[in-house]
């Protein structure tokens, strides 16, 4: 029951003091084991792919495959390295829906889909797809990816294994999408926010992490964890620059059964 102590016992305050990230560094793999998908780009931006691809090779050595899934239109812009992938693009430069794009991540252990997206129906349809297609892989949604597939998020957040990496006013734009009854409102203090985020994951099993008052907020099955930033080596501006997506797939992708530590792990590693 909340006392005038610990109004909420659902929340742990203490994210920024736990040894997480160091007691799941040790289920990484001696020997190489895994893969990890990216994908993402456009005709006119793909940096953050590369950028999260570099940053796995050479944080996450453990990881035996790492492939990089881009739209056709960026051939000629790319060069023919193994582990890179194109697939059909629309005409704004973005992939288009294919059975390809689906087929190609079917043998991953994760997929990252990593923003860098043209917004037309298209690729929403296309991206929604290719969450869809799997039911048992996990698949970490951050940057514009959020914003491109909040209107098809109904198709596949009831499945186990999605993780958004997504700003308050995402988070906010996506309840409204799916009709949520308890907004989020970005001038409330961080209690509601916890509050509302709390219970939405308890409504769906999506994994969360997001930003508010100086605080990152993991969530997941109605568990709610905050660590300072200042505890991190995040800014508010580097959340959102495909690193904390990189080290959620890592560790992810060796504890399955452990999506919140995952999460917290993830935000505190250095």
């Amino acid at each position: 029951m909340p006392t005038p102590t610990n109004p909420a016992p659902y929340w742990n305050k203490k994210g920024e003091a736990s040894n997480i990230a160091n007691d799941l560094a040790w289920n990484f793999p001696e020997q190489k084991q895994g893969i990890v998908s990216v994908v993402g780009g456009n005709r006119e931006a793909f940096s953050t792919e590369v950028k999260i691809t570099d940053y796995l090779a050479k944080y996450f050595p453990m990881i035996k495959t790492i492939k990089n899934h881009f739209p056709d239109v960026l051939k000629k812009q790319l060069p023919p390295l193994e582990n890179i992938f194109f697939y059909p693009s629309t005409e704004t430069g973005s992939f288009t829906p294919s059975n390809e794009l689906t087929n190609s991540i079917l043998d991953s252990n994760i997929t990252i889909v990593s923003g860098d997206l043209s917004k037309n129906s298209l690729t929403a349809i296309g991206i929604s797809r290719l969450i869809q297609s799997n039911e048992t892989m996990p698949f970490i949604l951050t940057r514009d990816t959020v914003d491109l597939v909040k209107n098809e998020a109904f198709t596949f957040l009831e499945r186990d294994g999605i993780f958004l990496i997504a700003s308050l006013a995402q988070i906010q734009k996506l309840l409204r999408a799916l009709f949520y009854p308890r907004p989020v409102l970005l001038s409330s203090p961080i209690f509601p926010i916890i509050e509302t985020i709390h219970k939405f994951t308890i409504s769906y099993p999506v994994a969360i992490i997001t930003f508010h008052e100086g605080k990152i907020i993991c969530a997941h099955q109605g568990s709610v964890v905050t660590i300072d930033i200042n505890s991190t080596n995040f800014t508010p501006l580097s959340l959102w620059s495909g690193e904390l997506a990189a080290r959620l797939a890592a560790f992810a992708m060796f504890n399955l059964q452990k999506p919140l530590a995952s999460m917290v792990a993830a935000v505190n590693y250095k």
